[in-house]
């Protein structure tokens, strides 16, 4: 059947829903409600197709972009279907988290329909329909609500029939030049804020105030935001000793609002040969919820709904439904083999400066189980062994830049200047000075790390033993590459022997705050840990082996790092917004260690060298070298930086083959020798 007739026949029976009478009636409603948003995307289905969306009033385009996401808007959630505890309150728990699940899905059509991609419009009306006719049966035969499993069973079999069809156009969308839906918006008319409605994204005054900020920058502002990001690229494949001229895609993430930088960078990139993707940030069951977006996207109209449903899927997860994920995503991968050869990572641009939101755990919302967790640590496993046979990690790189947005307050145009300016810093002003610390911390059999001022954190961390150190180091000296800003030294520390306690009194982690985490090591392997999010232990445990442990028991220290950034510290202390910078601007302002991976990860093997020409050795910890065990050993698949800032550290020295102690900062300041110009921001913040 022709995927038009069957949109038409399946927009007919919804437009019928609303006028039957068939079930109870808490149950009528509800499915009357997602009839009536069902026909709203069938309406904007024709809006989209017939053109006229290019053709009306900005004022009519925020009507319909706000009616598409009205109804889970915070104003609206506490009686929104999309709220699993309003659902429980309506329904029960089983039924009430079932039909909320639902409701997300159908709510996942809405970019699809801007997109023009009718099959992912259908597929979530015709499951809608599937659904209702369930329960209309079971209770046209006995009144009697459709069994439980039975339910399930429909969602399960939705995901397995659909998961080959999302991950083929996923895939599609991030390696072939051809798939550019985004970049064709971009790459028009940018002069009249409408274009921000093309995308089919969440649109509010921030989305519009960044736009007009942009907007009146001058032209060459613009361009060296722009050069920035691009030249930071380029010099990632330089400084990991990668070639660049092998790669012929780049992929473009970013926030709606910044289209006139980004368009750019699009210029930039051509000129060194590679071409843009540009993929949308879904979060539907076929692709997989999180609290993370990975792709461009725009205002988040509910952080609670998010977090509400980011663990949907454990619903319905098993072994066999993973196997047809892992399956899929071969088959897509050999279709665009040729494409993922050439494609040579990702261009990411971060925003920061929203309010933090205060999320609730809710026992209503379905959570994973601790199987399904397993099953989602070997699934990741297992897909990143096969994305890195498609896309070599030894052959790819990245790099990542971050801006504010207007949600940061009053003084957001001088932050924005202020972030220029930290973004485009002298990197040779730091790599000297950062090369002094690297030659002392070379000397060195481990390093303290201290707190103070209520900060906890009190850890010894291993290095590695140079066999030759005139020509050997341990520390990467960072200038503005794969991480803009500059302002950091790192290394790959030793597992065994690592250990003590990381402790954070404000933290803000993938977009989640952490209050007073503390992660207890043991050789070099968290084994504890514990925040103060939540009224009780189990709920902040949860939360961070849920978002931090990604559902391992445990995860190593794979990075430990000194960030020399005290431009950046200072600047975020000026303006109060400390708790607003992202991860790529925190770890720049004092020590930072990951949880998870290497930073070479699936890398280790490519020769990296300094800019002295010393070989940066310690690339591998105890874990990593699992790899040669076998395929899927050695990688977590994650890495979360946690920094400790100035004004909370104590002491970083340095302990040598000697056993003296070189003490690099002390109270804040760096006192090493030769590093004193490092202070002068945070004595300007003093006076």
């Amino acid at each position: 059947m022709m995927m038009e007739e069957r949109f038409m026949l399946a927009k007919e029976r919804i437009q019928e829903i609303g006028k039957e009478n068939l079930l109870p009636e808490e149950y009528q409603i509800y499915f009357a409600k997602a009839a009536r948003f069902l026909e709203l995307i069938c309406e904007t289905w024709s809006f989209v197709e017939s053109g006229e969306i290019r053709k009306c009033s900005l004022e009519e385009l925020k009507k319909r972009n706000k009616a598409l996401y009205e109804d889970v808007l915070p104003e609206n959630y506490e009686s929104s279907y999309g709220n699993p505890t309003y659902c429980a309150q309506v329904f029960g728990k089983e039924y009430g988290s079932f039909l909320s699940l639902l409701y997300a899905e159908l709510r996942g059509a809405i970019p699809y329909v801007f997109e023009r991609r009718l099959s992912n419009v259908v597929m979530r009306m015709e499951l809608l329909l599937e659904v209702y006719g369930s329960f209309c049966c079971a209770y046209g035969e006995d009144e009697k609500l459709p069994d439980y499993e039975a339910l399930k069973e429909i969602v399960y079999w939705y995901v397995s029939d659909y998961t080959r069809q999302a991950t083929e156009e996923k895939l599609r969308d991030m390696l072939d030049v051809c798939s550019d839906f985004a970049l064709s918006i971009i790459e028009g008319d940018l002069s009249d804020e409408r274009y921000l409605y093309y995308f089919g994204e969440y649109v509010t005054e921030n989305e519009i105030k960044t736009w007009r900020h942009l907007k009146s920058l001058p032209e060459e502002t613009l361009q060296k935001m722009a050069d920035t990001y691009t030249e930071g690229y380029r010099i990632g494949f330089l400084m990991g000793n990668k070639d660049i001229t092998k790669k012929k895609t780049v992929n473009i993430r970013y926030c709606l609002g910044f289209e006139p930088m980004v368009k750019k960078a699009v210029d930039n990139f051509k000129k060194i040969g590679l071409a843009p993707t540009i993929y949308r940030a879904y979060s539907n069951l076929l692709l997989g919820k999180s609290m993370n977006r990975n792709g461009y996207y725009g205002a988040i109209p509910n952080n609670q709904f998010d977090f509400d449903h980011k663990d949907d899927q454990g619903l319905i997860l098993d072994k066999k439904l993973v196997q047809v994920r892992l399956e899929a995503m071969r088959e897509g991968f050999e279709k665009y083999k040729e494409q993922a050869g050439v494609f040579g990572g990702p261009a990411v641009m971060e925003t920061f400066g929203q309010i933090p939101p205060d999320l609730k755990e809710k026992q209503e919302a379905i959570h994973l189980s601790e199987a399904q967790q397993k099953l989602i640590v070997s699934y990741m496993g297992a897909a990143g062994e096969i994305q890195n046979e498609y896309i070599k990690e030894e052959e790819r790189s990245f790099t990542i830049i971050a801006f504010p947005t207007p949600e940061i307050g009053e003084d957001f145009a001088e932050i924005f200047d202020q972030v220029i300016r930290i973004n485009t810093l002298d990197y040779k002003f730091y790599q000297r000075m950062q090369q002094t610390i690297i030659d002392t911390l070379d000397r060195g059999k481990y390093v303290l790390v201290k707190g103070m001022k209520g900060n906890k954190t009190n850890l010894k961390v291993m290095l590695h033993t140079l066999a030759d150190p005139q020509k050997q180091t341990n520390f990467e000296n960072c200038v503005a590459d794969v991480n803009i800003p500059v302002g950091e030294v790192f290394t790959s520390p030793v597992l065994g022997g690592t250990e003590g306690t990381l402790f954070v009194s404000r933290v803000f982690l993938n977009g989640l705050e952490y209050k007073n985490i503390m992660l207890t090591i043991k050789d070099g392997m968290v084994t504890d840990y514990s925040c103060e999010n939540f009224d009780s232990p189990e709920q902040n445990r949860k939360y961070i082996r849920d978002n931090v442990l990604y559902h391992h028991d445990s995860l190593p220290l794979g990075e430990f790092a000194i960030g020399t950034n005290t431009t950046a510290f200072a600047a975020a202390r000026k303006y109060g917004i400390e708790d607003r910078l992202p991860i790529l601007i925190a770890e720049k302002t004092g020590p930072h260690f990951a949880l998870g991976d290497t930073c070479y990860s699936h890398a280790e093997e490519v020769t990296v060298y300094n800019p002295d020409g010393k070989e940066i050795i310690a690339r591998d910890n105890e874990y990593s070298l699992k790899r040669k065990e076998g395929a899927g050993k050695g990688y977590f698949n994650c890495h979360t930086d946690i920094t400790i800032p100035y004004d909370e550290l104590g002491e970083v020295s340095v302990v040598t083959k000697e056993d003296e102690v070189i003490t690099v900062i002390e109270e804040g300041r760096f006192v090493l020798a030769g590093c004193e110009e490092l202070n002068k921001p945070l004595e300007q913040l003093a006076e």
